[in-house]
Order: C-alpha cells, then sequence, then structure tokens
C-alpha cells in the first residue's frame, strides 16, 4: 500500500505556481486574481474559503474575499457576480456552496462569465467538459486526476466505479475517466444511493473513487487486493478524544481499507489540497487566457 500524499503533491505544485505567476508578473506585470463570494459564517464554508485565500497568498497571486449575511438576497448575490464579472483585474471567481435556501445556487452559477469560472460549475463549462473541448474542469476532478497523473498510476482499460453522483464530483469524475486520453480510458461505472448489489460492484473496480458524503461508508468487504481507492470524503464525526470534538473522515474506512488497496489517499491530507491546487491552476489560465481564447 502507498499513500497518495495530497500534502507532498500540494508543495509542489505550489512551487510550480509560484514560478509561473512570477513569470507572468515580469512579463507584464500581470498578477492572477481570484475572487470568492462567501455567503454566512458557516464553520467549514469558512475553513474552505481561509485555505483557498492563503493558498493564494503562498504562489503570489491576489485573492479578494467578499462577504455577505445569510439574509443577502437572491439578486443582491447576482449583481456582486456580474459586478466581478466587469471587472477585467479579476480573472477568477468561485461562489462558496453551500448557498441558503432562498437563493437558487443553479441561477448564481450561471450568472457567472464562464471565462471566470475556475469551479468549473458552470453548465458552458460542464458541457465543454463532456464533449472533449478546452473548458475550466472542476477542481476536485481536476485534482484527482492530477493525482493519478503524478503517481503514474495505469488508467487504460480499468475498471473505474464511482460511488456518488454530484454534479461536482461523481459526474464529472465519470466523464473524465472515461476519455480518451491519460488518466483515462477507463470503463466507467456511475453508482449512487439507488444502485443495487453496490458492494459487488465496487469489489469489481481497479480504481474505486468515494465521493457520497457518508463517513466510512466504503468498508474492507467492499474493496478488492490491489484497488487504487480515492477518498473525495471529508466530514466531521464526534470524538471526545479529540481536543476539537470531532475528527475529520473520509468516505472509506481507512484503517480497514488500506491494507488491501495498491493506492490509497488519506483523509485529511489527499483530494482535498489537491482540489485547492486545481483551482490555483485554473485562476492562472484565467489570467493567461488559456482555456477560452
Amino acid at each position: 500500500m502507498q499513500l497518495l500524499d495530497g500534502k507532498v503533491l500540494s508543495l509542489q505544485i505550489k512551487q510550480e505556481l509560484a514560478a509561473e505567476v512570477a513569470e507572468i508578473k515580469s512579463q507584464n506585470g500581470k498578477i492572477p486574481h481570484l475572487v470568492a463570494i462567501l455567503v454566512g459564517t458557516a464553520g467549514r464554508s469558512e475553513t474552505y474559503v481561509a485555505s483557498k485565500m492563503k493558498s493564494c497568498e503562498e504562489v503570489g497571486m491576489h485573492s479578494t474575499l467578499i462577504r455577505f449575511d445569510d439574509s443577502v438576497s437572491e439578486e443582491e448575490l447576482i449583481q456582486a457576480v456580474r459586478d466581478v464579472n466587469e471587472n477585467p483585474d479579476m480573472d477568477g471567481l468561485i461562489v462558496q456552496l453551500p448557498l441558503p435556501a432562498h437563493i437558487s445556487a443553479d441561477r448564481v452559477m450561471e450568472t457567472i462569465d464562464p471565462k471566470k469560472d475556475v469551479d468549473g460549475f458552470h453548465p458552458i463549462n460542464i458541457g465543454r467538459m463532456a464533449k472533449g473541448l478546452p473548458a475550466y474542469i472542476s477542481a476536485t476532478p481536476q485534482g484527482i486526476l492530477e493525482m493519478l497523473k503524478r503517481y503514474a498510476i495505469e488508467t487504460a482499460g480499468k475498471h473505474c466505479v464511482v460511488v456518488g453522483r454530484s454534479q461536482i464530483v461523481g459526474l464529472p469524475m465519470s466523464i473524465l475517466m472515461q476519455r480518451n486520453t491519460y488518466p483515462g480510458n477507463c470503463t466507467v461505472t456511475l453508482t449512487h444511493s439507488r444502485t443495487l448489489n453496490l458492494a459487488e460492484i465496487c469489489r469489481s473496480a481497479d480504481i474505486l473513487i468515494a465521493a457520497l458524503g457518508r463517513p466510512e461508508f466504503i468498508t474492507a468487504d467492499m474493496v478488492k487486493d490491489g484497488a487504487v481507492v480515492i477518498d473525495v470524503g471529508l466530514e466531521r464525526v464526534p470524538d471526545l478524544t479529540k481536543k476539537s470534538g470531532f475528527a475529520l473522515k473520509g468516505d472509506v474506512n481507512f484503517d480497514e481499507v488500506a491494507p488491501k488497496t495498491s493506492y490509497i489517499t488519506p483523509v485529511p491530507g489527499g483530494v482535498g489540497l489537491m482540489t485547492i491546487c486545481s483551482l490555483m491552476q485554473n485562476t492562472l489560465k484565467a489570467a493567461r487566457g488559456e482555456v477560452y481564447h
């Protein structure tokens, strides 16, 4: 068993990004600029956004955080998105999810300029990704691809099982893993909460990607020997032995599953760090105008 170490990879990628940002700045004075819009004070969203802003600072990018109370109207939020769209100094925009129930996340996402949609959530970017056209790819799936590539994990001809069908992770991941490229060329099975014989299907996976949001759902009896296991989950579970009162768990029961695998991601320290790196990579592309010419 070998760990797919997001900490090590993220440090490498950040060094590469810092060098590229410095190069852009020396050429034309441009500094890539990421804007995040945060609604409310939910602890997890606060933590995610703070990590993204800190990472931008570490590689020399500009970052701006726009905050709203939970009471913000949908129209106010959409206007803020339009303001960023129209600002030529702002290259990338993310709206941290989830949003309050009175706001349509779909409407907000569709308002983001696809050229600044570095989270890859706009329908145009999702559609272009599905067709294999240049697009901003959702940050978590892109981070997983980067991890597979940097660890030189063979994917062609393998059976990839994705557990979870969210538009943010599961669905794009299933599309990306079957494309005629590397990583890719897998035979993909996309499973979800209504899938019959889920454990049996998971046991057939050469590459198992768990993205369903249920702590430690994937157990040893669901994984075949030698599988590559990618754990996208990150949930707080009560743990009185911890000073914080909780522990962070993934969708995979790591202690049970890890001995059976060839490669596995830890939680934390795995996919989450790669997601943030992908977001910065997309922001750099946006600053360079690489995706949409």
